[in-house]
C-alpha cells in the first residue's frame, strides 16, 4: 500500500509540474485518504499490482474525470473547468471522496481501463518534423490510441504573423515553437495508419467521452484542442488497428513504397512496450530496405525531459531534433535536420 501512495504523490507532483494544480491536489488527497485507510484504500485495492508503467494514478484520475462528465457527481463538478467549474485545489478533495463512496464499483471498473491521453500537442513536434521531409509521407504511428496525431497536417500552427498546416482548422497551437520554425517543406500526408493495444474510435460518442476524462481537467487549452481534433477526426479518415508495434510494422513494412517516405512516429508510448518488442522493432526498422524514417518524443529515463528523435534507416544516423514537454509545446528545436 505504501508504494502506491508513493506513486500518488509522485505524480501529484508531475502534474503541478505539468501545469495542472487541480489533479495535483486530487491525487494529493487520495494519497492521505488512502494513508489513512479511507475509502480510496478500498478503491484502489484490486488495482495494487499493477506495474508503474500502467500509470494507476492517471487511471484514477481519468475515472473521476468521466464521472464528472456524465453528470455523476454534481458537487465534485463545482470544482472542475472542464464542465464549468471553477478550480478550487484546497477544496476539491472531499468532494472526491465523497464521489469515491457513492460510485466505488463503477470507479473500480474503470481503474482497469489503459489510460488513452491522446495529445494533441505533440503534434506540434510530428508536423515540424514531417516539414523536414521533401515529398509525400507515409505516416505509421505506434500507440496511436485514436489517431488523433495522424491528422497533424490538418491543424493550424501559428508563430508571429505565420500560419502554417490548414489556417481553417478547427485545432490551432498557438506559438508551439520557441524557436525559428523547422518547416521547410509543405506537409504532404498521403497514407495514415496506426497501431494500439486497445484503440478508441473517435468517431463515437464513448470514443470521445473516453478520451476527454483523461486530458486534466483545469488544462482547458489542451481540452479545447482536443474537441477540434475530434471534429476534425470525423470528416479525416484514418486507420487504427488492434495489434502491437512489432505485428504491426512487420505486416505495414512488408509493403515497401518507393514514391513516399514512410514515417514510423511514436510518442510517450515506449515505456509501454515490452523491451523483447523494443529490440525486434529496432532490428526490423534496420533491416528495411526502402527510405524511412522514424520520429519519437520519449521521455528520458529518470527525468522528467522529453527528447525528439529523428533516425533514417537503412543509415541508421539517429540525431537529437527538439526538447519538448510531455504534451508537446513549446518545442525547442536543435538545429539538427533529417537527411533523407
Amino acid at each position: 500500500m505504501n508504494d502506491f501512495v508513493d506513486r500518488l504523490l509522485l505524480q501529484a507532483e508531475q502534474c503541478r509540474l505539468m501545469g495542472s494544480p487541480l489533479t495535483g491536489a486530487l491525487l494529493e488527497g487520495a494519497a492521505g485518504d488512502m494513508r489513512a485507510g479511507g475509502v480510496v484504500a478500498d478503491l484502489v485495492a484490486p488495482s495494487l499490482d499493477l506495474p508503474a508503467g500502467a500509470v494507476p494514478s492517471l487511471r484514477f484520475a481519468g475515472a473521476l474525470h468521466r464521472l464528472v462528465l456524465e453528470g455523476k457527481a454534481p458537487e465534485l463538478a463545482l470544482h472542475y473547468p472542464s464542465v464549468g467549474g471553477t478550480a478550487h485545489v484546497e477544496r476539491v478533495w472531499p468532494a472526491a471522496a465523497r464521489a469515491c463512496r457513492e460510485h466505488l464499483p463503477e470507479l473500480q471498473e474503470r481503474m482497469t481501463h489503459s489510460v488513452q491521453t491522446n495529445e494533441v500537442g505533440r503534434s506540434a513536434v510530428l508536423f515540424g518534423a514531417l516539414g523536414m521531409i521533401p515529398g509525400p509521407v507515409r505516416l505509421l504511428e505506434v500507440g496511436a490510441s485514436a489517431g488523433l496525431n495522424l491528422r497533424c497536417d490538418r491543424f493550424a500552427y501559428v508563430t508571429g504573423d505565420l500560419v502554417l498546416g490548414d489556417p481553417s482548422s478547427a485545432v490551432v497551437l498557438e506559438e508551439p515553437w520557441d524557436n525559428e520554425p523547422p518547416v521547410r517543406h509543405d506537409v504532404q500526408v498521403v497514407e495514415r495508419r496506426g497501431c494500439d493495444p486497445n484503440p478508441v474510435d473517435p468517431t463515437t460518442a464513448d470514443g470521445r467521452l473516453t478520451l476527454t476524462s483523461y486530458v486534466w481537467a483545469d488544462q482547458v487549452a489542451r481540452l479545447e484542442r482536443l474537441r477540434g481534433a475530434l471534429d476534425i477526426a470525423a470528416r479525416v479518415p484514418a486507420t487504427v488497428v488492434q495489434s502491437g508495434a512489432l505485428d504491426f510494422l512487420t505486416r505495414e513494412l512488408a509493403q515497401g513504397r518507393d514514391d513516399v517516405t514512410t514515417v514510423v512516429w511514436h510518442s510517450v508510448v515506449w515505456q509501454y512496450v515490452d523491451p523483447a518488442e523494443r529490440t525486434a522493432v529496432d532490428e526490423l526498422l534496420h533491416d528495411v530496405g526502402h527510405s524511412l524514417v522514424r520520429i519519437s518524443l520519449e521521455p528520458e529515463p529518470r527525468s522528467y525531459a522529453f527528447r525528439v528523435h529523428a533516425t533514417t534507416y537503412p543509415s541508421g544516423r539517429r540525431v537529437h531534433l527538439a526538447d519538448a514537454l510531455g504534451h508537446g509545446p513549446p518545442v525547442h528545436w536543435t538545429g539538427a535536420t533529417i537527411d533523407v
